[in-house]
């Protein structure tokens, strides 16, 4: 970093930090609750994701429900070990959490954040059953291929290499779900339960990119750690997800 250049124009035009020793403090406090938002969402989802491990119809499914899993825990645990270089309490992920813990069905939090973790606010709701859970896996595992990719870029780049490393498990996520969900929709009452479960979940994962012209997104912008407005990650997102539902015939 130059001598002259102020911190914010530095990392504004690119540039990139490697050490704690040289986040200032605001730019520390930023990044920390980007990564508790990214832990917490992972364990959550794992949490919930683990609950419908045995409602799947088959061996194979449930492989790939357990890889999940597996792959959301690890993801968060990489990610910790970041925050814990910046001197964050890691100590508090191993002690019990209730990450499971979930609002009733018909809640509506929109983006709110809720209860004593950073996850974002789509994982408060509960999964029913085998096709919901599938449903939410195919909605919400599109969106965050989007804001995963979005992460890449990030200027601290010690985080920017961890998620650079988990987009593409991330993305295979969503393509077993999106295998699982084309079985479904080969009945018609798979397809009908698909169809009642997108009603449900694409709004609450819309949520889930944050308000547009949002203020917070310029302030992490001028951090170098945000790069694209929220309503542009939600119009590639909706776009992508209109095309997978149509070729399952499920728009």
């Amino acid at each position: 970093m130059s001598d002259t250049m102020p911190i914010e124009e530095y990392l504004l035009k690119g540039g990139v930090l490697t050490s704690p020793d040289n986040a200032p403090p605001r730019y520390r406090g930023e990044l920390l609750r980007l990564m508790a938002s990214f832990v917490d969402s992972e364990l959550a989802g794992a949490a919930g994701f683990a609950d419908t491990i045995n409602d799947a119809p088959g061996i194979k499914e449930r492989i790939a429900s357990a890889k999940i899993v597996l792959e959301k825990t690890d993801h968060a645990g990489r990610v910790l070990e970041i925050m814990g270089s910046f001197g964050a309490d890691t100590g508090r992920y191993a002690i019990h959490h209730p990450w499971d813990a979930r609002l009733a069905r018909d809640a509506d939090i929109g983006a709110a954040r809720q209860g004593g973790d950073m996850r974002l606010s789509v994982f408060h709701y509960p999964l029913q059953g085998w096709i919901d859970a599938v449903v939410m896996n195919v909605l919400m595992g599109t969106a965050s291929t989007f804001q995963l990719r979005e992460l890449t870029h990030v200027s601290y780049q010690p985080l920017a290499d961890v998620f650079r490393a988990i987009l593409p498990r991330e993305a295979h996520h969503t393509d077993l779900g999106i295998e699982a969900l084309n079985r479904i929709a080969e009945s018609e009452n798979g397809a009908r339960a698909a169809r009642e479960a997108i009603a449900y979940w694409r709004p609450r994962v819309a949520a889930s990119f944050g308000l547009s012209a949002s203020a917070r997104f310029e302030t992490l912008a001028r951090f170098g750690l945000r790069h694209t407005p929220n309503e542009a990650l939600m119009s590639e997102w909706r776009a992508a997800i209109d095309a997978r539902l149509a070729a399952c015939n499920l728009n």
